[in-house]
């Protein structure tokens, strides 16, 4: 008979003297450098979010240690949270035993969601400090998001404007109805004069008056006149209320075509994830970042469903957060406009963005096109086009435009002289008569040939190999590595607060890669301070991105 031997047994045993917690946690693990990181990390403004009597809170240090690993690990719920630090040994070591419940930490992320922002700023610093970044360089791109919104409480401008300008109408006509000299001047004003609710309250309000100050009506048709301009005066009190709707979808909406009842800052737009293929709208936000060696150098939201508006202020954030803007850009055909590339010239930044007509421009067909004005010859000095039979296509006009934001464009008319009876007609103007008629816009024309130059040269044809597996490999590992498909939160800042956690998140997580791959780490580390930890506790390092800080903010 064989006798086995186990080793003892016994889960309810009491240990007198306990172990250090890290003992079975890797010296080389990302834990580690979480933990040093953050101790590194200027958290002075987190003391104003805290009162100084009372009951002692738990350590922002340490919460900002958990809700940063628990990102990095595809934890976004507070619950989840939670339970980690309850069951993992690596959330119980960066508590120090300390067990916060979800509701502190959903407390804590809500408390910092304007200070985060700059903790996001001071680890890009330490990245360039360490010579991952070097802030020099954008690859930009967009995404959309979706909101936490239900995707049926939708407002859209055009059905609001159109129900608006029906209820004016049905108040101009009620307003004529009624047999009272106050109302009657009302409708009879102009009819660009248009209701507000405080006028429709102070005419419900003077026909009230008027009415109480009516003798008791005795007869049948006396009675029945009254409660028919009490008829008449509840109307007006339920339009002014419908009015006042309205006007408030109007103000919320702002230059938006639409947004969402649950989530006024969303946006509908049309989202890549399209589970019915329908194309159905649904509330989200455009989220636009910026990458470096697929580190996230800056992120901003926006309610535009195109990405060309969101250039200029996303690069003026990038100046706001680090004191300069960046030296070279590089961006798909959605950014190529006359207003962004202006923006770039005017900041010595070296715009290689694509423009719409780049990819065919290269292409054979275009190039032999001898009809598009892209290929026909200008004189500058007669200020004339030439078109394919040798005539002149000369200056006839200006025609001016403006732009969403603001910005003016100017495009110069040419005409040929005379079509009729041209062999080439059928290919060079579709009309059956008059002259052909092009519109130009040299300024435009002249960046696209700038931006050309910039994009077909050596270092143009590196941003463009590099563009596709910057941003895009960064929102591939958002999306389907790391499960950051929608928000979990009402509003802007809520929504600009969770993605700097998972920015913070996603930059250390993408460091530790780019580290091991290095080689820069050895096997063994120390017994107190692994070697993950050595890599950025450096006082010359900490000393010169804190200075880098100090100058930002100054």
């Amino acid at each position: 008979m064989q006798r086995y031997h186990f080793r003892p047994y016994s889960p309810n045993q009491t240990i007198l003297f306990p172990q250090r917690i890290d003992k079975d946690i890797a010296e080389d693990d990302p834990v580690r450098l979480i933990s040093s990181i953050v101790e590194s990390l200027d958290l002075s403004s987190f003391r104003k979010l805290y009162r100084e009597r009372g009951r002692s809170p738990y350590n922002p240090k340490m919460l900002l240690k958990v809700v940063i690993y628990a990102y990095m690990n595809n934890i976004y719920s507070c619950r989840r949270i939670e339970k980690a630090l309850k069951r993992d040994i690596h959330f119980i070591w960066l508590a120090g035993y300390e067990q916060p419940d979800f509701i502190t930490v959903n407390r804590f992320r809500n408390r910092v969601k304007n200070e985060i922002n700059n903790i996001f700023t001071q680890l890009v610093l330490l990245l360039s400090a360490k010579g991952l970044v070097t802030l020099d360089v954008e690859y930009i791109d967009g995404t959309k998001i979706e909101s936490k919104a239900n995707k049926y409480t939708f407002v859209w401008r055009k059905t609001v404007e159109k129900n608006r300008a029906k209820l004016m109408e049905k108040i101009r006509v009620l307003l004529s109805q009624v047999d009272d000299a106050i109302a009657q001047d009302k409708s009879a004003a102009d009819e660009a004069v248009s209701f507000t609710p405080e006028v429709l309250t102070e005419i419900a309000s003077e026909l009230r008056q008027s009415l109480s100050e009516q003798p008791v009506p005795k007869s049948k048709e006396e009675k029945k006149t009254v409660r028919e301009k009490q008829k008449k005066v509840r109307q007006i009190e339920q339009m002014r209320d419908k009015l006042s709707e309205y006007d408030n979808h109007l103000e919320t909406m702002g230059e938006r075509n639409s947004y969402s009842k649950t989530d006024p800052d969303a946006t509908f737009m049309r989202m890549k994830e399209d589970a019915m293929n329908n194309g159905q709208t649904k509330p989200g936000y455009n989220l636009q970042i910026a990458t470096e060696n697929q580190f996230i150098t800056d992120f901003g939201f926006f309610p535009n469903p195109t990405d060309t508006l969101t250039m200029i202020p996303f690069l003026s954030s990038f100046c706001d957060r680090y004191g300069h803007y960046a030296k070279e850009t590089c961006a798909d055909s959605g950014y190529g406009s006359e207003e962004n590339y202006a923006f770039m010239e005017s900041h010595d930044m070296e715009a290689y963005v694509k423009y719409n007509l780049f990819h065919k421009e290269q292409k054979r067909a275009f190039k032999n096109d001898i009809f598009r004005i892209e290929n026909l010859y200008y004189n500058p000095d007669g200020d004339y086009f030439v078109c394919p039979m040798g005539q002149h296509m000369e200056r006839v006009g200006v025609r001016h435009g403006k732009t969403n934001s603001g910005y003016r464009t100017e495009s110069v008319i040419y005409r040929a002289r005379r079509c009729e009876g041209c062999p080439l007609r059928w290919g060079c103007y579709k009309k059956r008569s008059g002259n052909r008629e092009t519109e130009v816009n040299h300024r435009l024309m002249e960046y696209k040939r700038k931006a050309r130059e910039r994009l077909t040269s050596e270092r143009g044809l590196m941003h463009r190999s590099k563009r596709p597996i910057e941003p895009e490999a960064v929102f591939g590992q958002m999306k389907y590595n790391m499960g950051y498909k929608r928000f979990r939160h009402f509003g802007k800042d809520k929504v600009t607060m969770d993605f700097a956690f998972f920015a913070i998140a996603f930059n250390i997580k993408k460091m530790v890669a780019k580290v091991r791959k290095q080689g820069d780490m050895p096997i063994k580390g120390g017994h107190n301070v692994s070697s993950v930890t050595s890599y950025m506790l450096i006082g010359d390092l900490q000393r010169h991105y804190k200075t880098k800080i100090m100058k930002i903010a100054a």
